[in-house]
């Protein structure tokens, strides 16, 4: 029996789709990448904003189609847009089979086995969002020399834009030991590179041991004699204590490096989207976490077009973006999701206003990694080997600036073969707006 997985969405997305492959190797499946031959298809979809809602319909739609042309027997929908939108999945795309909910991704065997009855049934399994599915096997999809290491489920913000906590319940830290004991896996599998993902990593343990138990966490993934580099995202700038920052500039593991989301700088939209921070909190963190690592690389993320956003808002942002000089910046703009709060307002931006804004931030943000990355020439520094580029003949890594997807390349000249997963000493040559270009350092 042949499986084909497509996992849209986020790197937490990910990590579940890895587990289910995990179920399913360990059942005597056989994963497929061939939509044709494929007898289920499994679609992990997103549905955090209205582009990645479309992607994920149309793929369903899509993959369909293989039941007239090709193996096709069933159609497994799961994740975000299966939690939220079940019942309209189950009216409007019957070429759906089964549904399952964000948090009964370990249910996956019961559904194909159910689908492969044919008695007419759509199973939906859909636990309450709280608790965690079983842990298990897990199959790695990022080539094996970095993983994702999902810390935690859910979020208990309620930020007025965001409809995650409605689709991935509050919050609930994964026990530090089941942690440590994937993490010690994935490394004697040949993992080099942890990368924490949550909702939120910061407030990591609050639920379980009554503090935040982050750096704990970050000492003890230290031990692990193999690993080489571990990368924090998804840290809320509120949260970020000075035991973290303290933790992050002793241990020499911990890249150098931290994905921050503050959304705006502007106090009055801050406080209407339900954040817990404002300009000079945040100018604060960052000056806090420069002064303890003066090579920190700082990413965030920001909405353009909230509800009430003015010319005179956005024009403080990109004055705020020139004065902070972030090394990574994504910008989105603002999506009307139904059940949000922000969604019911009547200040509504105009489309072609929030992607415009979306345009000029990214390109402030585009001039400011130009000179950030000219600094880099003239220094050696360490990088994750990737790969190859056989048609340029020369290889791409990361820097410890690189989460993977997001952020840039390195690309490098060696008269010497580098395979993935090496680290080497590259010496910077050149640059262009997001990558920096090098020799292996002799």
């Amino acid at each position: 029996m042949k499986v084909l997985f497509v996992s849209l969405g986020c790197d937490k997305n990910l990590v579940d789709s890895e587990h289910m492959l995990g179920d399913l190797m360990e059942q005597g499946f056989t994963i497929c990448d061939d939509e044709a031959e494929a007898d289920i298809i499994v679609v992990n979809t997103c549905s955090f904003i209205a582009d990645a809602m479309e992607e994920s319909i149309q793929n369903i739609i899509d993959l369909g189609q293989y039941k007239e042309t090709g193996n096709l027997k069933g159609l497994i929908v799961t994740g975000c847009l299966a939690q939220r939108f079940t019942d309209e999945i189950i009216a409007d795309l019957p070429e759906v089979d089964a549904i399952i909910g964000t948090n009964s991704y370990d249910e996956l065997i019961n559904a194909i086995n159910k689908v492969l009855e044919k008695n007419g049934e759509k199973p939906v399994y859909k636990k309450p969002l709280t608790g965690l599915p079983k842990d298990g096997r897990r199959v790695l999809t990022t080539g094996g020399h970095f993983a994702y290491l999902k810390i935690a489920e859910g979020c208990n913000k309620r930020c007025t834009y965001c409809i995650i906590p409605y689709i991935r319940g509050d919050y609930r830290s994964v026990p530090m030991e089941q942690i440590l004991a994937e993490a010690k896996q994935l490394v004697a599998d040949g993992v080099k590179e942890l990368i924490l993902v949550a909702q939120e990593t910061t407030v990591y343990g609050m639920d379980l041991y009554g503090k935040k138990s982050l750096p704990e966490l970050l000492n003890k993934l230290c031990e692990i004699e193999d690993l080489k580099w571990i990368r924090i995202l998804y840290a809320y700038p509120e949260e970020i204590t000075d035991e973290l920052i303290e933790c992050m500039a002793s241990q020499p593991k911990i890249c150098h490096y931290i994905d921050m989301p503050i959304q705006h700088c502007n106090d009055e939209l801050l406080r209407k989207m339900g954040r817990k921070t404002n300009k000079a909190d945040i100018m604060n963190i960052a000056d806090r976490l420069r002064k303890a690592m003066p090579d920190i690389s700082l990413r965030t993320t920001l909405i353009c077009g909230f509800p009430g956003e003015t010319e005179e808002m956005h024009q403080e942002l990109l004055q705020f973006i020139k004065d902070m000089k972030f090394d990574r910046l994504g910008a989105f703009a603002y999506s009307k999701e139904d059940g949000t709060v922000a969604a019911t307002w009547d200040n509504q931006v105009d489309e072609d206003l929030k992607h415009k804004w979306q345009d000029e931030v990214m390109l402030c943000q585009k001039d400011i990694s130009m000179s950030n990355n000219q600094n880099y020439v003239g220094r050696t520094i360490p990088v994750f080997v990737e790969g190859k580029l056989p048609e340029d003949g020369v290889f791409i890594g990361r820097t410890y600036r690189d989460t993977p997807s997001v952020d840039g390349f390195i690309f490098i000249n060696s008269d010497t073969e580098l395979v993935s997963g090496q680290f080497v000493d590259v010496t910077v040559t050149s640059f262009d707006e997001y990558d920096l270009i090098g020799d292996v350092a002799l």
